[in-house]
């Protein structure tokens, strides 16, 4: 006789009951299969049967202490390279930085000016006190230094602090000029002479001449420094045309870049003149600043040409420290 099953049959759900899925017993009550812990894959045919081991885990430290080893590296190198950068910027000239050069214009370098001291009490050039524009300081304190690099002027016959001779003045016009020149300078109150003179590595020969009178009128009625002037190196003058230029905009910043002089304001009391052609061999300009009771003559003498910046840069200069 067969034996019947003796297992009991569940009863089916009703049809509209929702499906439970089925749930381990030993099961976490909120497990996500997110969770759930990786099974291993069967070894397969193309499988590693003896694969490497994994890397271990490198601590938390550690990586933090690669980390600032990598940017302290980062930052050594960038400071090496800066300081490098910085040397080769600061040690040559700037000429010599391509993208940073300055093409010189000619101008000289002067010494730094400054005024001279006045004694106790005295009123500055043009003041509302002085109205005639009397200097009180040193005729030799009002010259121009000569710029750096230049030689002294060995040509140029000085006497006791820098003063000149009126015959040693006069040596710089025509003979014929020479004897009413003279007679005029003793009519018309002249008081003292100084000069300067230098030569720069370029050749320029520079001589600066101060006359000083008993007053600005007399001062005016000098006509030594004139477009007609009767210079023994240049017998014909003509007016700079690039100083009429300067003049109509009363300013220029032909002054000392070091120093940082300039002329600002009225020039009305300053004239230019340069040889004109034909001028042989070497060039002449002059300059003439009427200042109070001082007439200043400046000339320069090149062979070939005289530079118009560094002509312009000295007269504006010597102007300054008349004004």
């Amino acid at each position: 006789m067969t034996e019947q099953s003796t297992t009991e049959t569940a009863p089916a759900p009703p049809e509209d009951a929702a499906p439970q899925p089925a749930v381990a017993e030993d099961a976490a009550p909120f497990a996500s299969p997110d969770t759930a812990p990786f099974a291993a894959p069967a070894p397969g045919p193309f499988s590693d049967p003896d694969p490497a081991p994994a890397p271990a885990a490198v601590p938390k430290d550690r990586r933090k202490l690669f980390a600032a080893l990598r940017w302290t590296a980062a930052v050594l190198v960038f400071a090496t390279v800066g300081a490098g950068v910085a040397y080769g910027v600061a040690r040559p000239e700037r000429t010599d930085i391509p993208g940073l050069s300055t093409k010189s214009d000619g101008r000289w370098v002067y010494p730094a000016l400054s005024k001279p001291q006045l004694p106790a009490g005295a009123a500055v050039p043009f003041a509302k006190d002085n109205p005639a524009g009397i200097h009180y300081a040193g005729l030799t304190q009002l010259l121009l230094p000569p710029p750096t690099g230049s030689t002294p002027d060995s040509t140029l016959k000085l006497e006791k602090d820098e003063a000149v001779t009126v015959d040693t003045f006069l040596s710089e016009y025509q003979d014929i000029l020479r004897d009413k020149m003279r007679a005029d300078l003793a009519n018309e109150g002249l008081r003292q002479i100084v000069a300067r003179g230098w030569t720069t590595p370029d050749g320029t020969r520079t001589r600066i001449y101060l006359l000083r009178f008993h007053s600005s009128g007399f001062a005016d009625a000098f006509t030594g420094c004139k477009v007609s002037m009767g210079l023994s190196d240049a017998l014909v003058l003509e007016a700079d045309s690039v100083w009429a230029k300067v003049k109509s905009t009363q300013r220029t910043d032909l002054g000392n870049r070091t120093s940082g002089y300039a002329t600002q304001g009225n020039t009305s009391d300053v004239s230019l003149y340069q040889e004109a052609k034909p001028t042989g061999d070497q060039q002449v300009r002059v300059g003439c600043l009427q200042s109070g009771d001082i007439q200043a003559v400046v000339t320069q003498t090149r062979k070939g040409e005289v530079g118009v910046v560094p002509f312009h840069q000295t007269v504006v200069l010597q102007h300054q420290l008349l004004r």
